[in-house]
């Protein structure tokens, strides 16, 4: 059966009316540049490079947001995170941890069939430190009682996969960890879209949707990885060809926005050509043709990078009103 649920968001959406709106925020980040160009080379590199990791020396430059993808503590992202605005970092938080639930089980996969496995090990620790630093964000400063009891599921399920991340690699394994990623992933979907309507800025939806698109990379890359485990079902193939459709629309969609900016149209050309490689070694699958794993996993990495340059620049922007009485 499909476990395509996580993907769709519009019946969960017709559930959440009248949020309780944030406080008003504190300063947004400064705007961050960085030139296209040199991350395209970067890129190329990264396709044959088979050591390759998600942090560099070129994005540690990132908003604290993105640092926190690599080797920056806990406690120094929390402070970082503080600076950025109320409702902007609440929707990040939450959108991060509905990505990061199919990228660990990604990298868990990854690990398990040997495919730049040591990058992965490190990018497994960082990701399940992120997560563990948004969930500690969240449960500290969320309010809105319905968003709080959400929360306390995505907790819950949380610890639930952090616990199965650590089992040994196994069918068994295997099969809970990417069951435990699809419930986590849909519940975080309905935290952000709750947390979402309480911002009042029109930029929340575009952070939302970006964060939704490193979610969605993240997920095909997972389910790529899982038919190289075995699984040939047709709910399997039938998640993956609807998955790469909805990135795709929906990629079109966040180009295409006018409240986009010069740093945030380089960052999604960046992706536009990490598609291609991406997509490539998908459509190869699925046609029954040899395909390149490799490509899935530096990839899939770089567009996460990417799409979360594109995030900070929208959360910085996504300021939350005063609450009302």
């Amino acid at each position: 059966m499909s476990d395509h649920r996580c993907t769709s968001t519009a019946g969960v959406r017709r559930r959440i009316k009248g949020r309780r709106a944030k406080d008003a925020c504190q300063e947004p980040l400064p705007d961050r540049r960085r030139r296209c160009m040199g991350r395209v080379v970067l890129t190329m590199l990264a396709l044959g490079t088979a050591t390759l990791g998600v942090h560099s020396a070129a994005a540690a430059q990132l908003a604290p947001a993105s640092a926190a993808y690599g080797a920056g503590s806990p406690a120094a992202v929390s402070a970082s995170l503080r600076a950025e605005s109320e409702g902007g970092i609440d929707l990040f938080c939450a959108g991060r941890l509905r990505l990061q639930a199919q990228r660990v089980a990604k990298l868990y996969l990854q690990i398990g069939l040997g495919i730049n496995a040591e990058p992965a090990r490190r990018q497994l620790a960082q990701a399940i430190r992120q997560s563990d630093t948004d969930l500690a964000e969240l449960l500290r400063r969320l309010r809105d009682p319905v968003a709080q009891k959400t929360l306390t599921r995505v907790d819950s399920q949380w610890s639930e996969l952090k616990a199965a991340l650590a089992l040994p690699w196994s069918p068994a394994a295997i099969q809970r960890i990417n069951a435990l990623a699809e419930t986590q992933s849909i519940t975080a979907g309905r935290l952000a879209l709750e947390i979402e309507e309480g911002v009042d800025a029109p930029v929340a939806r575009l952070l939302d949707l970006t964060l939704r698109q490193s979610m969605l990379a993240q997920r095909l890359a997972r389910i790529y990885l899982f038919a190289l485990t075995g699984d040939n079902s047709r709910g399997r193939r039938v998640d993956a060809e609807q998955t790469r459709k909805e990135f795709t629309a929906a990629f079109e969609e966040l180009t295409s926005a006018h409240e986009n900016t010069e740093p945030t149209r380089e960052a999604l050309d960046l992706v536009k050509v990490q598609w291609v490689f991406f997509d490539q070694a998908v459509s190869d699958m699925a046609r029954g043709e040899r395909s390149n794993p490799v490509h899935v996993a530096t990839t899939s990495e770089r567009i996460l990078e990417s799409l979360n340059e594109v995030a900070t620049q929208f959360a910085a922007s996504a300021r939350a009103p005063a609450r009302r009485e």
